[in-house]
Formats: structure tokens, C-alpha cells, sequence
């Protein structure tokens, strides 16, 4: 036997010994397992039967593979958010190349608008939309998390009530004043719509108790957390820009855009699925979402969400 080989062994018994296990065991049940194939391990069967039509247009099957490729990303996003929030030996090298692979999974959201804002028919969406109502890519629970997960809750709470929200506030209180309540909510008479009821009933329980624990380790409050020579670190700040660029104006501008083709078009009610208002919801400009708020000048901040705006500076 190699010295290698022995070496193995040994290392694989201290393993299993460990957790009170017999490797002799595991050796055994090698003699009768199969080799792992790829379509096993993706588990490429069950996935591709994961898409099942409400109508026979065509172009509908593009509409469910794009929104599922959209929260396969999410999932991975949030892997990574989780990776920063449960470290407790975060390191500036660590938070950056994390946002770094978190804004690349952004940037192909981003440009992945084509795919849908260009890779269906006009006539054919227009048809089948009205099929999903009251359901919305609005009442997508990962994104939820992500927006959770990334800053403190006041950076998500509606423009125009944020003077009424402190940290003393109930999560109750916060959660029915967030910024995307105005898409399902009318504010004069307190009435939601059903897009909105519906994602309630769902999520609402599970989202309080997100809110609750992430709002001490979002990646927010993870970075006014580390020592003040670490968050003056150039390339940990320009890696948190460029997340919050990349989330809150490039990805959410692409996003406004391929509806605005759709619901602009001339054709139905002009009306988002599932009734939002789609407009105040989405744009940066209204709602002026910014996780890291004190990252950006004052000028940077004025002009957040113009269409001009196409870039960032680095620092």
C-alpha cells in the first residue's frame, strides 16, 4: 500500500471516528454504489419538468424559464449574503469578493432583460398575462430576502414615511409601511389588492421573522460594525457601491424598461400583472431605495436613478 494511500485512510478513520462511525462501514457500501452522473447530480429531469404552461402561446414558456432562472440567481445571491452575515471573523478581502460575485449575479439579471423584453411577441405576452392575474413577479419572496438581508429596514421603508419609522418602531408597523407596499396598497383608503393580500398570507409571518434576524447582521450593519480603518478600506467600499448601484438602479432600470415595452405597448389595459402600480413602485427615482446611504455623495444621491446616471465612479 502507498504511503499516500495509508495516509488516507488514516485521515478517514479519525473522521469517522469522530462521529462514532466505522469506516470499514463506508468502505463496504462503496462496493455496491453507483458512478454519479451529471443529470443525476443537477438533477436535469426534474428541472426541465418544473415549467408547466396555463395557455398554449408559445412564447409563455419563455416568460416561466426567465423567471426561474431568476430566482435559481436569487437562491445563489442569498448564499453568498449569508457567507458575509454568518462570519464572525469578516474580513475586508472576504465582504468584498463576496459583493463582487453577488453584483456579477446582479449584472446578468440586468442584462438578462433582453431575453424577455426582446424574446417574446408583444401580441402573444399581452394574451397570456391576463391568465396570471392576480399573480405578479412583484410577490417573488427571495428578492424580499435580499433587500432584508442587505440593509437596515429604514433604507426600505416608503419615501414619504420614513420620519415616522426609528429602531423603536414594531416590525409590524415597518413591514406595512415598506417601500413595495405601494405597488398593491391604496394609501387613502388603506384597501390592498389581492396581488398584495395573496403575498401576505404567504409570506408575511415568515418575512417578520427575516426582518427580526437579519436586522442586526445585514450586510449594512456588518460593515458599520467593523473597526473604522476597515470600513475606509477602497476596495470594500467600491465593491458596496457597486452592489447597490448594480441592485437598486441597473438591474431595477432594466426591469422598468422591458415592462414599460410590454404595458406601454398599446395593447390591453396598461395595467402591470396583478394591478400594481408599477411606476412608483419601480423607479429609483420615486422611491429612492439605497442600502448604504452614507457611501455616496450628496450630488450622487440627488441624481440617483436618472437615466443618465449609467455608471459609477470608483473611489
Amino acid at each position: 500500500m502507498s504511503h499516500k494511500r495509508e495516509e488516507l485512510l488514516k485521515a478517514l478513520e479519525e473522521k469517522f471516528a469522530k462521529t462514532g462511525q466505522n469506516l470499514d462501514v463506508h468502505l463496504s457500501g462503496l462496493l455496491h454504489s453507483t458512478d454519479i452522473t451529471y443529470w443525476d447530480y443537477i438533477q436535469t429531469e426534474a428541472l426541465l419538468n418544473l415549467q408547466i404552461q396555463r395557455t398554449n402561446l408559445p412564447d409563455e414558456m419563455v416568460f416561466i424559464v426567465y423567471h426561474q432562472i431568476n430566482e435559481l440567481l436569487f437562491k445563489m445571491i442569498l448564499w453568498e449574503i449569508d457567507q458575509i452575515s454568518n462570519n464572525e471573523n469578516l474580513t475586508t478581502t472576504f465582504f468584498a469578493d463576496r459583493l463582487y460575485r453577488i453584483s456579477r449575479y446582479f449584472d446578468m439579471l440586468a442584462n438578462s432583460f433582453e431575453v424577455m423584453g426582446d424574446g417574446m411577441e408583444v401580441s402573444q405576452y399581452m394574451k397570456f398575462r391576463d391568465t396570471l392575474t392576480p399573480a405578479s413577479g412583484f410577490q417573488s419572496a427571495q428578492y424580499r430576502m435580499i433587500e432584508f438581508a442587505s440593509t437596515e429596514l429604514i433604507n426600505l421603508i416608503d419615501f414619504r414615511f420614513r420620519k415616522t419609522i426609528d429602531r423603536n418602531t414594531p416590525y409590524e408597523y415597518a413591514f406595512e409601511n415598506l417601500y413595495w407596499q405601494a405597488a398593491g396598497k391604496d394609501f387613502k383608503t388603506g384597501e390592498k389588492s389581492p396581488l398584495l393580500n395573496n403575498f401576505e398570507t404567504k409570506y408575511k409571518d415568515f418575512f417578520i421573522d427575516y426582518m427580526k434576524t437579519y436586522n442586526s447582521k445585514n450586510l449594512w450593519t456588518k460593515y458599520k460594525s467593523l473597526p473604522e480603518n476597515e470600513r475606509n478600506n477602497v476596495n470594500l467600499k467600491n465593491a458596496m457601491r457597486h452592489y447597490d448601484f448594480t441592485v437598486n438602479v441597473k438591474w431595477v432600470m432594466a426591469h422598468y424598461h422591458a415592462a414599460a415595452k410590454y404595458i406601454n405597448s398599446g395593447e390591453g389595459s396598461g395595467e402591470a400583472t396583478g394591478g400594481s402600480d408599477w411606476q412608483k413602485y419601480m423607479h429609483p427615482r420615486y422611491q429612492r431605495r439605497i442600502f448604504f446611504p452614507e457611501l455616496w455623495s450628496e450630488e450622487e444621491l440627488e441624481n440617483w436613478g436618472l437615466d443618465n446616471l449609467e455608471g459609477i465612479k470608483t473611489l
